[in-house]
C-alpha cells in the first residue's frame, strides 16, 4: 500500500493536482481496491505452497512462480477491467467533471501501480517472509462444505436453478423499485455540514432603508435564539462579503435600500448535534411566517457541497415579447408556489415603480430670473445631495464634507421637492417652475447567450429534498399552460431553445448539473460495459462467456439501494461513481471464477465439479478483496459528500460477492453444459 500510494501521489503531481479534500478521498478510495492484485497473488502463492508442502526457499520460489503464472494473465485482465470501469468517469463534462476528476485519475493510476507491485515486489516479499514456515494443506471449513452441498443441488436440478435465479431477480426488482417509490431519493450531491449560512431579505421595491433595517433586526433577533447559532451579522442596503456561491448568485449586486443579508454563524461541528442543513431548515420554518407578517421575502442560502448554481430550482422562460414572457413567468411562479416542498420562491422581476419626471419650464424660470439648469441642480441636490463645504473638526483624521439635501423623511416625497422655494426675482416654489409627468420605471431585461430570459427561482425543503421529484411534479402542471399562439409550451432540460420566436422554458440550477452528471455517468457506464466486454472477449475467445461474467454487475444493486435506504442517504453522483467502480471489482471477481473453472477443465475435471470447485477455492481472495474494499471505504462512510461512494462500494461489494459466487458458476455451467462434459444427469 505505501509503495502504490507514493506512486499515486507522483501521478497527482504530474497532473498538477494539489492535496485537497477530493484528492485525499481519491487516495482513500484507492486503498480499498489497490490491494486486490496483491491479495490474489499472495493467496495463490500460499495455496500452492500448502499443496506442495514447501518450506525451503528454493521450493517456495518455484511455488511462487507457478502461482503467479497461474493467476498472472487473469489478474492483468481483471486489473484492466477495473481501470476500464473507473477511467471513463474522468471524461464527465460540466461543472462536476473537474470537481470529481481526481478520483478516476488517482484510482486508475493506483491500480496500474498496484499491478506492477503485485508482480514484482509481492512474490519476492512472500518468498522471504514465508520461508521456513510450515505450509500444510488446510481442511475446508463448514461454510465451504455447505457451499459445495448447496451448489451441487443447484447444478443437479434445473428446478433448483430456476428457483435460484428467480430469487435473485426478485431481490433485484425489490431493490430497484425503491427509487420510484422514493424510499431512495436521487440527488446530485448530499447536503454538507458547514459552519454558516445566509438569510437573504427582500422588502418591496421602494421600501426605505430604515424600514428594511427594522425588519432585518427583528429577523436577526429571531435567528439568534436558536441554540446552535453563535452570532448573526446584518448587512442592510449593501452586499455582504461574498464567497464562490455568492459570486455565482450575484450577491455582490445586492445594493438597494430594500435588500438585506443575514450572515448566520453556527457553533463548531463538534459542539452541536444537528448538521447545518437541519439548522437552516429549522430557521427557515421559524422565519417564513414572521417575514410574511412583516412584508418581507426571505431566502435561506446554504453553502453548496459542490459547484454553486444560481438556485436549486431555476426556470428560464424565453420568448420574443417582454410582456408575454412576464405573463408566462407569472404562471410558472404560481406553479412553483403551489408545489409542495418548493420554498423561497422568487423571480428576477422588479415590481412596477412609479417614476415622476420634473421638466423645467424654461419660460417660467426665465421670468422668475432663474436658469433651467439651476432649477434642475436644486432638484438633484434635494435627492442626491451636494457638497457645500467642509466641517472643521480638529479630532477628525480626514476632511468631513458638509452635504446639503432633504432629510430622510422627505427625500422621497414629491411634494417636499415641489415645495422647495428658490430665490429669483421673487421667492418661487419648484412646483411652479416645473411640469410633473408620471411614468413607470422600466424593468431590467436579462439575457442568456444573447436571448432575453426571465428567471423564476426556488428551493427544496420537502420530504424528498431533491429537485428531481419537484421538477417532475411541476412538469405535469406546466403542461397545462396554454399559449394563444397555438403551439405547446415546450420544456427543455439540457439546452436552450434554438427558436427565439417561440415561447419555451428551460430548467437550470441544480437540476441542470444533475442531468449533465447522471447523463455523462450513464454514457461512461455504457462505455465501461463495452470496454469490459471487448477485453473479456479478447481473453476468453468467446462472445458468450463475457456475458456470464458481466451478468453479475447488477447484483451489486441488491446491496447498494437497500443500504442507501437503511442509512437514509441520497443516491448521489458519488453513489453512481461507487456503483461504476464496483462494477469493475465485480467483473474482476467473475473473471477469477471463470478463469479458475477453465483451468480445472483443462486439468480434466468435469464441468459440474469445476464450477463448484471454483467458488469454493477462489472465495478466499474474493472475500479478502471485499474486506479490503469495506475497510478502505469505511473511512469515508460518515463524510456528508462521499457517503454515497462508501455505501455503494461496501454494500455493493458484499451483495455481489455473495451472489456472484454462486450465480456466475451456475450461469457458466448452463452456458457450457451441452458443449463440455458435464458429468451429471439432470
Amino acid at each position: 500500500i505505501p509503495v502504490t500510494l507514493a506512486l499515486t501521489l507522483f501521478a497527482f503531481a504530474v497532473y498538477g493536482y494539489t492535496l485537497n479534500r477530493i484528492t485525499l478521498f481519491a487516495l482513500i478510495f484507492s486503498i480499498g481496491i489497490l490491494v486486490d492484485d496483491a491479495i490474489v497473488v499472495v493467496e495463490n502463492i500460499v495455496r500452492h505452497a500448502r499443496m506442495s508442502g514447501a518450506r525451503d526457499r528454493e521450493t517456495l520460489t518455484r511455488s511462487a512462480i507457478l502461482a503467479v503464472d497461474e493467476v498472472g494473465n487473469p489478474t492483468i485482465l481483471a486489473t484492466l477491467t477495473v481501470v476500464g470501469a473507473i477511467l471513463p468517469m474522468a471524461f464527465v463534462g460540466g461543472l462536476m467533471g473537474p470537481y470529481m476528476r481526481p478520483i478516476p485519475i488517482g484510482a486508475s493510476a493506483a491500480m496500474m501501480f498496484s499491478l506492477l507491485v503485485a508482480f514484482i515486489v509481492t512474490p519476492w516479499a512472500a518468498v522471504r517472509l514465508l520461508t521456513g514456515q510450515a505450509h500444510a494443506e488446510v481442511a475446508e471449513d463448514r461454510l465451504t462444505l455447505a457451499y459445495r452441498r448447496v451448489m451441487g443441488r443447484i447444478i443437479a436440478s434445473s428446478r433448483a436453478r430456476l428457483v435460484f435465479f428467480g430469487a435473485i431477480a426478485a431481490l433485484l426488482v425489490a431493490a430497484i423499485v425503491l427509487v420510484p417509490l422514493q424510499i431512495v431519493t436521487v440527488k446530485m450531491l448530499p447536503f454538507d455540514n458547514k459552519s454558516e449560512f445566509q438569510v437573504m431579505v427582500r422588502m418591496p421595491e421602494g421600501t426605505a432603508l430604515e424600514e428594511t433595517a427594522r425588519v432585518t433586526g427583528a429577523l436577526a433577533a429571531q435567528v439568534i435564539r436558536d441554540a446552535d447559532v453563535v452570532n448573526v451579522q446584518s448587512y442592510v442596503g449593501t452586499a455582504s462579503p461574498y464567497n464562490f456561491n455568492g459570486l455565482v448568485r450575484h450577491y455582490f449586486l445586492r445594493r438597494a435600500p430594500n435588500l438585506a443579508d443575514l450572515q448566520v454563524n453556527l457553533a463548531p461541528k463538534g459542539e452541536r448535534t444537528d448538521q447545518s442543513h437541519a439548522i437552516a431548515r429549522r430557521v427557515r420554518e421559524e422565519l417564513a411566517p414572521m417575514a410574511k407578517r412583516l412584508g418581507a421575502g426571505i431566502q435561506v442560502a446554504e453553502v453548496p457541497p459542490g459547484p454553486p448554481v444560481l438556485q436549486t430550482l431555476v426556470a428560464e422562460i424565453y420568448g420574443p415579447d417582454d410582456d408575454r414572457r412576464l405573463a408566462l413567468a407569472h404562471d410558472v411562479r404560481r406553479v412553483f408556489e403551489q408545489t409542495p416542498g418548493v420554498v423561497d420562491v422568487d423571480w428576477y422581476v422588479e415590481e412596477e415603480q412609479p417614476k415622476w419626471r420634473l421638466d423645467v419650464d424654461a419660460e417660467k424660470a426665465s421670468a422668475a430670473g432663474l436658469s433651467a439648469s439651476s432649477v434642475a441642480a436644486v432638484v438633484r441636490m434635494a435627492g442626491d445631495g451636494e457638497p457645500v463645504g467642509l466641517l472643521h473638526d480638529e479630532h477628525a483624521r480626514e476632511a468631513v464634507p458638509i452635504v446639503l439635501r432633504l432629510d430622510r423623511q422627505n427625500r422621497g416625497s414629491l411634494d417636499a421637492v415641489r415645495a422647495i422655494r428658490l430665490e429669483g426675482r421673487a421667492p418661487v416654489a419648484v412646483g411652479e417652475l416645473t411640469l410633473t409627468t408620471l411614468s413607470r420605471e422600466s424593468r431590467s431585461i436579462y439575457h442568456k447567450n444573447l436571448q432575453p430570459v426571465t428567471y423564476v427561482t426556488g428551493d427544496i425543503a420537502g420530504a424528498a429534498e431533491s429537485p428531481v421529484y419537484a421538477i417532475l411534479q411541476m412538469n405535469r402542471a406546466l403542461q397545462w399552460i396554454a399559449l394563444p399562439e397555438g403551439y405547446t409550451f415546450e420544456i427543455f432540460n439540457a439546452r436552450q431553445p434554438f427558436d427565439t420566436t417561440r415561447y419555451a422554458m428551460k430548467w437550470d440550477g441544480e437540476w441542470h448539473i444533475s442531468y449533465e452528471v447522471f447523463r455523462d455517468l450513464g454514457l461512461a457506464f455504457a462505455a465501461v460495459l463495452l470496454l469490459i466486454y471487448v477485453l473479456v472477449v479478447g481473453w476468453f475467445q468467446s462472445f458468450m462467456t463475457p456475458l456470464v461474467i458481466m451478468a453479475a454487475i447488477p447484483f451489486s444493486l441488491v446491496g447498494i439501494l437497500p443500504a442507501h435506504a437503511a442509512m437514509g442517504a441520497f443516491f448521489t453522483a458519488t453513489s453512481m461513481i461507487g456503483f461504476i467502480a464496483g462494477a469493475g471489482i465485480v467483473v474482476r471477481n467473475s473473471i477469477i471464477l471463470v478463469d479458475f473453472i477453465e483451468l480445472r477443465l483443462r486439468d480434466g475435471m468435469p464441468l459440474d465439479q469445476a464450477v463448484v470447485d471454483a467458488g469454493a477455492v477462489r472465495f478466499r481472495p474474493m472475500a479478502l478483496t471485499a474486506a479490503a474494499v469495506i475497510v478502505g471505504a469505511g473511512v469515508i462512510l460518515f463524510d456528508p459528500i462521499f457517503q454515497g461512494l462508501a455505501i455503494s462500494l461496501m454494500a455493493g461489494e458484499v451483495a455481489s460477492l455473495l451472489l456472484s459466487r454462486m450465480a456466475v458458476p451456475v450461469m457458466y455451467f448452463m452456458l457450457n453444459r451441452n458443449s463440455k462434459e458435464a458429468g451429471y444427469a439432470s
